[in-house]
């Protein structure tokens, strides 16, 4: 019998792809916008579909910028807040969250946050403990350092559409990169995120980046070798190095939460179905609705 296969969603990822992908047209019936529902339900079905998991989690960030990430590098995300810790988000995104979550809850998908850590953390922490192969839907590239011929993980990546994802696996990242999954972290250490508000390192761009980590493994074994380096990087690196440390802890997701004991087994059928139809109706769900349904029965 085959290992169950486990997929793993960057719910927010996607809710906001959907978003920003569908007309705020499509609203319920009482006028609010419903596009972020409609299309998330719709990106599921068809990931579900496509890859018939065993188990799913819709995984969460309970903190999107957590405080210990932002003691350690205070620049971190701190272009998209709009006051306090609030991230910038539509008001008209934000209003549909908690109907993402009830129409996910109705369906018996399986939610999982953490008080303090992000969604990268919870991916990272059950793909660490899945019983089988794993697939992460999402469209940051954070992710990619999960990813692992090895231990079977890898990311559907989405950031040309979900249509056009990707699937990345070490030998994608070795042709776009040079580098495989374990060498991501410190790769983007180095070379920065300016979409998370990770500087990086002055004077390394991405080539230089990826060629220290193929050649010399990982951070310590990069610093070991300062003297072995060009004068021009050798430098970079020492004006750098108060960085290089906080930086990698925000960098790597937590692989070892505390996440209690979460059913992730994919349902045939809603766990609710009276109350999955009343907000299929309530919010106009339409052939959203139908498509999840038929993918879960299906699957």
């Amino acid at each position: 019998m085959n290992a169950p296969r486990t997929l793993l969603l960057d719910t927010a990822s996607l809710y906001f792809r959907a978003y920003h992908g569908l007309p705020d047209s499509l609203v319920g019936a009482d006028g609010r916008p419903v596009n972020a529902v409609r299309g998330l339900l719709d990106f599921i079905a068809r990931f579900v579909t496509e890859y018939a998991p065993d188990r799913l989690a819709c995984c969460w960030d309970d903190d999107w910028r957590p405080a210990w990430r932002v003691d350690l590098v205070p620049t971190y995300k701190a272009h998209r807040v709009a006051h306090g810790n609030v991230e910038q988000v539509p008001e008209a995104l934000t209003a549909q969250v908690p109907l993402i979550r009830g129409v996910l809850d109705a369906l018996g998908l399986a939610v999982v946050g953490v008080p303090g850590y992000e969604a990268d953390d919870v991916i990272a922490t059950l793909a660490a403990g899945a019983p089988g192969p794993v697939d992460v839907v999402t469209g940051d590239r954070d992710l990619f350092q999960l990813v692992s011929d090895a231990d079977g993980v890898r990311v559907l990546y989405v950031a040309r559409g979900v249509a056009k994802h990707e699937r990345v696996d070490d030998a994608w990242l070795s042709a776009k990169y040079g580098i495989t999954g374990a060498g991501y972290v410190d790769f983007a250490v180095l070379r920065g995120d300016p979409s998370d508000g990770l500087p990086g390192v002055k004077g390394i761009g991405e080539k230089t980046a990826a060629s220290l980590v193929a050649r010399y493994g990982d951070l310590d074994g990069i610093l070991a070798a300062r003297d072995r380096l060009s004068p021009a990087v050798a430098r970079a690196l020492g004006a750098s190095i108060d960085y290089l440390g906080p930086a990698s802890e925000v960098v790597r997701a937590a692989r070892d939460l505390d996440l209690g004991t979460p059913d992730l087994t994919l349902p045939s059928s809603p766990a609710r179905p009276e109350e999955f139809a009343q907000l299929a109706e309530l919010l106009n769900l339409g052939g959203s609705a139908e498509r999840i349904l038929k993918a879960l029965r299906e699957h």
